[in-house]
């Protein structure tokens, strides 16, 4: 399939209609065809990508370009490429993922919310297998149906159950290509749903009662069929995994990124792509990230980088949060030029967050400008004296 490595999208699809985001597999598909020419190693049954090819897409080839062999050029590819880093997290985290899907055990991404495994669930996915839209939302409305198949009752009440009227899950789609299927906020669904997974994950096949006595009445896993699934274990409304559940999965634990510049590169990167996608440019200063940043690595730590203690509110202040906060700045300095200084807009937008599990926390927060805030101010931070002076805006 030809690419258009400056969209990154498949060639043609600029004629469709223009959407907010893409796959992964689309936004990224330049990188992954280039992937796919320059390592010719050994690949697992069903991947696109060789295991080590997976990992250089998603945490990039460290700035330096790969080059194509002789023999592997062509199709619109550029002889040289460097790949970008998509997940700010552990190499050996991704590794250890990849050599899980390589074994087609399902593999569980835990951690705080924001923290993102969706992403690396998807990155993952399109690397090994093409696509990430095979994809159950788990609910606490999410039915057994949704894992296993449903029927088309159109067909069924005409004919009566047939291979032809039978609906396919995400999950048995993925099992009869031998695919990756995704299952996101597992513990969200009900003891029962999640049990329907554990036969999936043991037997590799999926019994249809109904269609007893055809050719379709038991449906097997093709070579390369696995499930990545994703759990927020902190979140209210999550229902306890079983025993037997847990031991069909690998857990990797996602942590919050551990490097402030990493983070705030990360948090600026993204937000400036949510600009991009309205044609509107990014004006808040580097400064003001950083401040951003370092105020939600403290309330989420519950100490300062300095190592003062700092009281955690009940929220998770998490990457993605912090992104969304810097994406507001961003719009408000581009829509509203001129009005107020972006820094003045901070306290507020920090404030929203903080209270956004329990109005309480507005306390905490407080408490944070009257300690961490103003010990920076005294050290001569012009920066943080500022934000120091806006304290009122906490109160109003």
């Amino acid at each position: 399939m030809s690419t258009t490595l400056e969209t990154g999208a498949p060639a043609g699809l600029g004629a469709g209609p223009a959407r907010q985001v893409d796959p992964a597999e689309h936004a990224h598909a330049g990188e992954l065809a280039f992937l796919a020419a320059h390592d010719d190693g050994a690949r697992p049954p069903g991947w696109r990508l060789t295991p080590r090819a997976v990992v250089t897409f998603i945490v990039g080839s460290d700035g330096k370009e790969l080059t194509l062999p002789k023999g592997a050029r062509g199709d619109g590819l550029p002889a040289k490429l460097a790949i970008a880093r998509k997940f700010v997290g552990d190499r050996a985290l991704v590794e250890r993922c990849v050599v899980t899907l390589a074994g087609e055990r399902g593999l569980l991404l835990v951690g705080e919310p924001g923290t993102a495994k969706s992403m690396l669930s998807e990155l993952l996915s399109a690397a090994v297998c093409g696509t990430s839209e095979l994809v159950v939302q788990g609910t606490a409305g999410t039915t057994e149906d949704q894992l296993r198949y449903g029927w088309n009752y159109a067909l069924l009440l005409a004919g009566g159950p047939s291979p032809e009227a039978l609906v396919p899950s995400p999950i048995l789609t993925a099992m009869r290509a031998g695919a990756v299927a995704r299952v996101e906020e597992i513990t969200r669904c009900l003891p029962e749903v999640q049990d329907a997974m554990v036969s999936i994950l043991s037997d590799r096949r999926i019994a249809v009662p109904e269609l007893s006595g055809t050719a379709g009445a038991t449906i097997h896993a093709a070579p390369g069929f696995t499930l990545i699934a994703t759990a927020n274990l902190r979140d209210r409304g999550v229902s306890e995994m079983s025993a037997a559940l847990k031991r069909r999965f690998n857990f990797e634990t996602v942590g919050p990124i551990p490097d402030l510049a990493a983070e705030t590169a990360l948090v600026g990167r993204q937000a400036r792509a949510a600009l991009d996608r309205v044609r509107t440019p990014f004006a808040v200063d580097e400064a003001v990230l950083e401040a951003l940043v370092t105020a939600f690595r403290d309330l989420r730590a519950g100490r300062s980088v300095e190592g003062w203690e700092v009281e955690r509110p009940s929220t998770v202040m998490s990457t993605a949060e912090a992104v969304a906060v810097a994406t507001s700045l961003g719009l408000a300095a581009a829509y509203f030029p001129g009005d107020r200084d972006v820094l003045s807009l901070l306290p507020a937008h920090l404030q929203g967050v903080v209270c956004k599990d329990d109005p309480a926390d507005g306390a905490k927060l407080l408490g944070y400008w009257d300690g961490a805030v103003r010990r920076r101010a005294e050290e001569g931070s012009r920066l943080w004296t500022q934000l120091w002076e806006l304290r009122d805006v906490l109160q109003s």
